[in-house]
């Protein structure tokens, strides 16, 4: 069977799926993009998601082509059609399409509307059980970052930094020397005195739908939670370090720049609320 994709009202093959060349997001990066986790055939966490959506479609004026219920709709859909039973659902909407490649807003074009689903094996992740390796870069983004823009040519300048560093994972840092947050994913660390640390919510960074879940989680398990700034070499010297991210849940971090995190292995706190996640997620109606 096919991997089908749904544009603009349509379920095809992926192979056949095609947008026009004057799609301001492909000219402009003038759009905005989800995507959700899916466990047992469940999108996870997606309320959450689909309001960050309606946030980002508002913040930059573009009208929803369908109400939110439909696009729910049409992600567990795709999730049905392509026989999804543990992978992600994206989803991405742009201003759409207009007849001259100009800067102002178009009147009259309609919003274009791509969805697709994708296969990944996120609860047996190799990457859980080794940690990751992260690299720190400037933060080059746009001011914007509260936004789910799909302009991510900083995150990809980023990522591949990453990679040619042999890490698996790059940090953002800001001018002041503070982590702002990963290339696609939100930074954590557990201090010395076992205190959760943070960025705080703000057009810096964007807020993610995992990190609300796993702060409920630790704020139930009478974890210390912080929201606040830290610096590279405050999180040289954590006692752990993880990331979230809905393609990855939680994943614990075990080097910073080459520096080994803690005992150089995943810690306990990490490994916990990984397993608190995959729990919460995979028992529907079960509470955070």
């Amino acid at each position: 069977m096919p991997d089908i994709a749904y544009v603009n009202g349509a379920y095809l093959p992926l192979a056949d799926a095609r947008v026009s060349i004057l799609d301001r997001g492909f000219l402009f990066a003038d759009g905005v993009y989800e995507v959700a986790a899916v466990i047992g055939g469940r999108l996870i966490d997606n309320e959450a998601h689909l309001s960050r959506l309606e946030n980002s479609l508002r913040q930059l004026g573009i009208e929803s082509p369908l109400p939110i219920q439909t696009i729910a709709d049409v992600e567990a859909e795709l999730v049905a059609r392509n026989e999804l039973n543990e992978g992600l659902v994206y989803l991405q909407i742009t201003r759409g399409a207009a007849g001259d490649r100009d800067f102002g807003f178009p009147s009259g074009a309609t919003p274009t509307f791509i969805a697709f689903a994708t296969k990944k094996n996120i609860l047996a992740s190799s990457a859980a059980e080794t940690g990751v390796k992260v690299l720190t870069v400037p933060d080059i983004r746009w001011a914007r970052r509260d936004i789910k823009s799909i302009a991510l040519l900083a995150q990809v300048l980023a990522k591949q930094a990453a990679l040619d560093a042999g890490c698996q994972e790059a940090w953002m840092v800001d001018d002041d020397g503070f982590v702002t947050e990963g290339s696609s994913s939100t930074a954590f660390i557990l201090t010395k005195a076992d205190a959760l640390v943070t960025r705080p919510n703000s057009a810096a960074i964007l807020p993610g739908c995992t990190r609300k879940a796993v702060q409920s989680l630790a704020a139930r398990e009478g974890l210390t939670l912080e929201e606040r700034s830290f610096s590279v070499t405050e999180a040289y010297e954590a006692k752990e370090a993880f990331l979230t991210s809905a393609s990855n849940l939680v994943l614990p971090v075990v080097s910073i720049d080459g520096r080994p995190i803690g005992s150089g292995a995943p810690g306990a706190k990490s490994r916990l609320l990984r397993t608190l996640y995959i729990e919460w997620a995979t028992n529907p109606g079960a509470a955070r």
